[in-house]
């Protein structure tokens, strides 16, 4: 049920000190992923300006699952896995060229008025098209989703 949102390569400016894709870069490709799915539902610079809405990131959380070097090709798809009238809870996958999963975000989207600059309803097109891409079942959830953060500790064997 995944949609491709976007083909790019890394960058030079986009490469760090130790060589591979600097990790706030893993986001800017990330967010040119969201830019991919505001046009996909009709939120584009035309939409935006007909519906008088735009999306704004509540909250994000990126894994990064192994590094990419200069010139490598990237790919980043879409999952859905909620949306209700105001917000779009979605999970993006960024890949190498060679089809290897190397970094993931989970975000969280809410319409905004472009007007008032408050939360508002998702127009009713952009609604149509967000039920039309499809919804992930709890189920099938990547397993980085629903993660949080944190140091994962194991059980001490007892003597």
């Amino acid at each position: 049920m995944s949609h491709t949102l976007l083909h790019t390569e890394v960058k030079a400016e986009w490469v760090d000190f130790n060589g591979h894709l600097n990790d706030a870069e893993y986001v800017r490709v990330f967010s040119r992923g969201a830019d991919g799915l505001m046009d996909l539902i009709g939120l584009d610079a035309a939409g935006r300006a007909a519906h008088q809405c735009t999306l704004y990131t509540l909250e994000m959380h990126t894994c990064y699952l192994a590094e990419v070097l200069l010139g490598e090709p990237l790919r980043v798809d879409l999952d859905i896995l909620d949306q209700d009238i105001k917000r779009i809870h979605v999970f993006f996958s960024m890949y190498k060229g060679d089809g290897a999963l190397i970094a993931t975000s989970e975000q969280l989207f809410m319409a905004v008025s472009t007007a008032s600059k408050r939360s508002t309803n998702l127009p009713d097109a952009v609604c149509r098209e967000l039920e039309a891409l499809g919804q992930l079942s709890a189920e099938a959830w990547p397993v980085q989703a629903g993660r949080r953060v944190g140091i994962r500790r194991r059980a001490k064997p007892r003597p």
